[in-house]
């Protein structure tokens, strides 16, 4: 049996651009997928905080150091510019592995750039 866990979650983040003429997929900071160790192409969960709206895609790594955090494609009718969202990637891992692991938490400030990464620890 495997269980699935958060891995990481980019809290807190403002939609810079939102681009309904792309293919899809979600286009975020390389310096903030590094950060919560987010990999290109990785699934991930994007929760508006704004409208309630939750959806899953992929990631495309932005320009570093841009705070970029633009939805692409059908993933931009669920988002506005300037909306707070929140990106979650989850991973699954055996309930041995569970019982120590800590998922990343990446905290952010104006402009999306990195204000803290933290451990969970509860």
């Amino acid at each position: 049996m495997e269980l699935t866990l958060l891995k990481a979650k980019i809290h807190t983040v403002k939609v810079t651009e939102a681009n309904v003429s792309y293919n899809g997929s979600i286009t975020i900071d390389a310096d903030l997928l590094d950060a919560a160790g987010i990999k290109k192409y990785e699934q991930v969960y994007i929760n508006n905080a704004i409208s309630g709206s939750r959806i899953m895609t992929y990631v495309i790594p932005g320009k570093r150091g841009s705070g970029e955090v633009c939805m692409n494609g059908g993933a931009a009718l669920h988002a506005q510019v300037g909306d707070t969202v929140h990106i979650l990637s989850f991973v699954s891992m055996a309930p041995e592995q569970a019982d120590t692991f800590q998922p990343t938490l990446v905290f952010t400030e104006g402009n999306n750039q990195i204000k803290s990464i933290e451990k969970y620890d509860y």
